[in-house]
């Protein structure tokens, strides 16, 4: 992904940190995005037999942490391409 996005001047941040903020106070726990694209939209990225529930859970933590509005799950290991378009 990397490699393509680089190969067509698609600005992103890989595994890009998210500090979770508790009503002023920052907590220990991190998140850590697989890629941010165009500042907004959080892509994360897996490889496994068949989607999980938390995958999306994760992905609206991201949401939340960053303030985005938009992130997509997309799985490569399953016989086709799955993906999930979570919006906030």
């Amino acid at each position: 992904m990397e490699y393509e996005f680089i190969g067509n001047n698609i600005l992103f941040e890989r595994e890009k940190k998210y500090e979770v903020n508790y009503k002023g106070i920052v907590l220990p726990h991190v998140f850590y995005a697989d890629f941010v694209v165009f500042d907004k939209i959080i892509l994360e990225v897996k490889g496994v037999k068949k989607m999980m529930d938390e995958f999306s859970a994760r992905c609206i933590n991201y949401l939340k942490v960053s303030g985005n509005k938009l992130a997509l799950l997309v799985n490569f290991g399953e016989t086709r391409l799955s993906y999930k378009r979570i919006v906030l």
